[in-house]
């Protein structure tokens, strides 16, 4: 039995969306069919590929800033589009044809937008690499993928060192867009432009249009990208997703970020990740905003002084990031004064102490911040209380790599607590087999942005991916009456009670997560009884047992710690759901990309 939702029954949308909330609605003109949006007028595209994104904003953005380093000159939306076309020419010089697949393994930056759309603007498939991955993984997916060309940065190709190079038709260093050939260190694309490459593309148009024809333009539905995810189960697999499901999603979503021209963003996920990859690139580029990227990984001493420079007025982060500033700036400035720790429980207090917070916290991501997205994991509760209490713009979205990704969203003044908020408008999304007492079931979704299939895999993908377009999450969830969404958890992580009772770990994660000096935690079933464990933070256990003059007793109090935290638990979940053991977990779990915890890593111990 499914339990359905879907935008034309209930007409969510339509209520929520006032005239500054509202989806670009298409006004007439004498001339030319225009799309509004938030006082902005665009010209629709020609297509939903990104071929035609690309051609529209380099067009009418022209002089605009797109993409650049913090603190330095950026590529103007011009220049963007010259160099992305300058790389697709390389690539068709070196034999690389449409259909072909091309790898892109590096940090996030500039020239890893230029070589995503060069790739699928002239008809290939990207195949972006995290490039945390492992030098086998990455020689999986570049064989399984069968890559005629790659794109890695410096930091990542003596991951390559052993890999035959012999399929690639082009090895280009990222970091300065240096086309390796064997025998030298590379030849840069400005080089090339020197050599003669500047003609490059109108010679070979027009030697095309006097045989009658084209260079080749990808269609709506072609593969635009395959992503090997890294999941939590430990299955890598390779997501097919079209030039429609992206630009389609990204369109959709536009209004859960209200991204408009001018805006600026600094990026700090991986872009070989889907959510920052269609929201924090494609977005942006669809509607003129500009994005930054850090050159070195963002720890606080490189992300602060770029938060400063750039001055964000849209973010999109993982959970982790705003959870490790909250306990680690937030929680400690509360609670270091005598007052702070005793008035912090009481209700009217705390929202005081975290209003002041609030304000410091905009202040720190350079005080113009109107949208401060997360996703990718669940948000602890504490650090969503913190939030709403503080006044900061926050949202929380809901999205898969293999739905483009978004599926729910909301804007930060109709975000609720411990929700997501409505579905994206055009999705269909059913919750199958709720359970009659809850309502959580399956989050299935259909529409525009659902996946192809995964590369080579058809049982897999028949698996997840029904004939009628229905696409099975594996994310618990149920709707409130507003046709607001909530996640609950993942169907493979729920664990059976001995009565037949379902026990959502996540749900007893997220208390164990609130306690003092605890980081993360992981709970599981192991000889028919409930496990925990938990990752303490080490840093400020040293840092107050320094303060007290007792760090020999550091050992002591986790265990005590530990103790205290089982009882804790247990007093504020079911029977069912109660712990037998809480057990320290030293080093920090391995993650996915979006920051979830792999625990297939773990449970099968």
């Amino acid at each position: 039995m499914l339990s359905v939702f879907t935008i034309a029954v209930k007409g969510t949308w339509g209520r929520m969306l006032a005239p500054t909330h509202r989806s670009p609605a298409v006004m007439l003109s004498s001339s030319i069919i225009r799309h509004h949006f938030n006082g902005t007028f665009v010209t629709p595209l020609s297509s939903l590929t990104l071929a035609a994104l690309l051609e529209r904003s380099t067009r009418e953005y022209a002089d605009m800033p797109a993409l650049g380093f913090a603190g330095e000159s950026p590529y103007t939306y011009k220049e963007f589009g010259e160099q992305v076309h300058l790389c697709s020419d390389v690539l068709r010089d070196r034999g690389v044809q449409p259909g072909d697949r091309v790898a892109i393994i590096g940090e996030s930056s500039p020239h890893w937008g230029i070589a995503y759309f060069a790739v699928t603007t002239m008809g290939c498939t990207a195949v972006p690499v995290l490039p945390d991955f492992h030098a086998s993984e990455m020689h999986h997916i570049l064989r399984h993928s069968e890559c005629r060309a790659v794109f890695v940065s410096e930091r990542s190709a003596a991951k390559l060192d052993d890999f035959d190079r012999t399929p690639f038709a082009a090895f280009i260093l990222l970091d300065t867009l240096s086309l390796v050939e064997e025998h030298n260190h590379g030849t840069s694309l400005k080089q090339l432009i020197a050599n003669g490459s500047r003609e490059l593309r109108k010679v070979r148009s027009m030697a095309l249009q006097f045989v009658g024809l084209q260079l080749a333009v990808p269609k709506e539905d072609d593969l635009a990208v395959i992503i090997y995810t890294s999941g939590t189960t430990g299955h890598s697999k390779g997501v097919m997703l079209t030039h429609k499901n992206i630009v389609w999603n990204v369109q959709a979503s536009q209004h859960i970020p209200p991204m408009i021209a001018g805006d600026r963003l600094l990026s700090i996920l991986p872009l070989a990740h889907v959510y920052e990859c269609s929201l924090v690139l494609v977005m942006p580029i669809m509607v003129g905003a500009s994005v930054s990227y850090l050159r070195k990984p963002p720890t606080a001493a490189v992300l602060l002084p770029a938060l400063a420079i750039v001055r964000p007025t849209v973010m999109l982060i993982v959970p982790l990031i705003i959870e490790k500033i909250y306990k680690s700036k937030i929680l400690p400035q509360i609670r270091k004064k005598l007052v702070g720790r005793m008035l912090v429980g009481v209700p009217f207090f705390r929202k005081k102490f975290h209003g002041i917070a609030g304000k410091k916290l905009k202040e720190m991501f350079g005080g113009e911040i109107k949208f401060f997205g997360i996703g990718g994991a669940a948000v602890a509760p504490e650090v969503e209380q913190f939030l709403r209490e503080a006044h900061f713009p926050y949202s929380i979205g809901y999205g898969m790599t293999e739905t483009s990704p978004l599926i729910a969203g909301s804007m930060p003044k109709i975000q609720r607590y411990r929700a997501i908020g409505p579905i994206v408008p055009g999705l269909e999304v059913h919750i199958d087999a709720p359970d009659p007492t809850t309502n959580i079931g399956e989050i299935v979704v259909r529409g525009p942005s659902v996946m192809k299939g995964y590369y080579k895999d058809p049982e897999r993908t028949a698996e997840v991916l029904s004939s009628d377009g229905w696409l099975h999450t594996g994310d618990l969830g149920f709707f409130d009456e507003d046709g607001h969404l909530s996640i609950r958890g993942r169907l493979k992580n729920v664990i059976l009670g001995s009565s037949g009772e379902n026990i959502y770990p996540e749900a007893i994660e997220s208390i164990i997560n609130r306690a003092d000096y605890v980081l993360e935690s992981l709970v599981y079933q192991e000889g028919g009884v409930l496990v925990a464990r938990v990752f303490m933070d080490y840093e400020s256990l040293e840092r107050d047992a320094a303060d007290s003059g007792n760090e020999a007793k550091t050992r002591e109090q986790i265990a005590r710690l530990l103790d205290d935290l089982k009882h804790t638990v247990n007093s504020q979940v079911s029977a069912f759901s109660k712990l037998s053991r809480v057990i320290e977990q030293v080093e920090p779990f391995e993650k996915t990309p979006t920051q979830k915890i792999k625990r297939y890593l773990y449970i099968s111990r």
